[in-house]
């Protein structure tokens, strides 16, 4: 029986209305899954009532209250054959592990979805992507920020080759309850929703190689700034990652601050140490802040645990896709990364009252700054090389204080000595 979507949203809501009530609740669970083959023209989702004694295993499975025998998994190290140890695989080399949460982050506009889209569709066409070779398969995308229409446009632009879209399957969640995992009234933990739930089933029957989540501000129900939620919910994405050896990117939005610094972190740490891999998808800015082309962004690793962070992929916006710049060359992209870096590390070591010098010494900034956590791994020669760069563009001085029998120096982001000579001036 096909039933009307706008019943969609409203049986989400009910059930999360009704979840604090006794066993005769009944769970709603729906599967909008759409085939993007022939112009993405698909049958009407179907909806299937069931008793919540049906899944029960599956919601609020986590009670730490109930004592309960555990068996540890235990592996004896002299049964691994290290001549049989299994090869690491990717989705994408060194930027995607395969079976495994990735998750990529950027600003509102700057086109991540889209970047995700492109990834899904050359997922399911074996087709490159910004010059990389993703391991071909079946994709399972969720979009609750894009409606089908919005996709549909989209994926005209980026498959204008018209190759075969009939691996590539769309949920569209736009303007519907689409929250996998909100807190319980009982302990505060996290319990799945019905469409964690329907998420799995279909993950189950499809076996994706790749599911990509759009977005994080829309699926996660929980608190993004509390640890426990952020490893929870990771936990259970990998699950399904497991389960099912499929790919997971979960999309997000940076905070205020890890736009500032560039790292693109937003909500807590356990976000970034719960992925094996993160990324960041941003616009190319100078040190001031400008662009020089505005079509111009830069993918980069801000985390790796199986691959060492190599130089940004930098892509163009064009027709409605992003393509690899090949003008932009990777040293001069690292040398922009540098200096991004450094001027980061300067603004918040200057909001923690910690002067740095120029000059070789206790205080010299390449040196305490490479052993910073948000270095991203830029040593202090990259760093050195960056800051005198820095000064030849201006974009930072020396400034002198203290008494005059006693001056001191440190380095300033030229911007706020300016604004400081200002108000001085007034």
């Amino acid at each position: 029986m096909n039933a009307d979507p706008s019943a969609f949203a409203e049986a989400a809501r009910e059930w999360r209305e009704q979840r604090e009530k006794p066993a005769a609740v009944r769970l709603v669970s729906a599967e909008p899954i759409l085939d993007a083959s022939d112009a993405i023209s698909i049958a009407e989702p179907e909806y299937v009532r069931r008793d919540q004694e049906a899944i029960g295993e599956k919601i609020g499975q986590t009670n730490y209250g109930d004592e309960k025998k555990i068996e540890l998994p235990i592996v004896c190290a002299s049964d691994l054959d290290p001549e049989k140890a299994p090869h690491r695989r990717w989705h994408v080399a060194d930027l995607i592990p395969a079976a495994n949460v990735t998750i990529l982050s950027g600003d509102g506009a700057t086109g991540k979805s889209l970047l995700a889209l492109q990834l899904a569709a050359a997922t399911a066409t074996g087709t490159e992507w910004i010059g990389t070779a993703p391991a071909p398969g079946r994709v399972l995308f969720l979009s609750a920020e894009d409606e089908l229409d919005e996709l549909h446009r989209r994926l005209a632009a980026i498959n204008r080759e018209r190759a075969d879209l009939s691996e590539l399957f769309i949920c569209p969640l736009a303007g519907a309850d689409a929250v996998m995992a909100s807190p319980t009234p009982r302990d505060g933990l996290l319990a799945e929703t019905p469409i964690f739930a329907a998420l799995k089933r279909e993950a189950n029957k499809l076996k994706p190689a790749l599911i990509v989540l759009d977005t994080l501000a829309d699926i996660f129900g929980g608190d993004e700034i509390k640890k426990v939620h952020a490893r929870q919910f990771i936990a259970m994405l990998r699950g399904v990652a497991l389960e099912n050896d499929a790919a997971i990117v979960l999309l997000s939005h940076p905070s205020l601050s890890g736009m500032a610094s560039g790292s693109g972190t937003s909500g807590n740490t356990a976000w970034n140490n719960s992925v094996r891999s993160r990324l960041y998808f941003e616009r190319r800015k100078n040190a001031d802040g400008s662009e020089d082309d505005t079509d111009i962004r830069s993918l980069s690793v801000k985390k790796a645990n199986r691959a060492a962070s190599g130089a940004p992929i930098v892509v163009r916006y064009s027709d409605g896709r992003f393509v690899l710049d090949k003008d932009c060359s990777s040293s001069s992209e690292q040398e922009r990364r540098a200096e991004r870096v450094f001027l980061s590390l300067l603004a918040q070591f200057d909001s923690e009252g910690r002067a740095v010098s120029h000059l070789p010494s206790n205080a010299y900034a390449p040196a305490l700054f490479a052993k910073h956590q948000n270095a991203e791994r830029l040593g202090k020669a990259k760093l050195s090389a960056a800051m005198d760069r820095l000064f030849a563009k201006a974009a930072i001085r020396v400034e002198e204080t203290g008494p005059p029998s006693k001056r001191r120096q440190r380095i300033v982001a030229a911007q706020k000595l300016e604004t400081q000579e200002t108000e001085n001036s007034r």
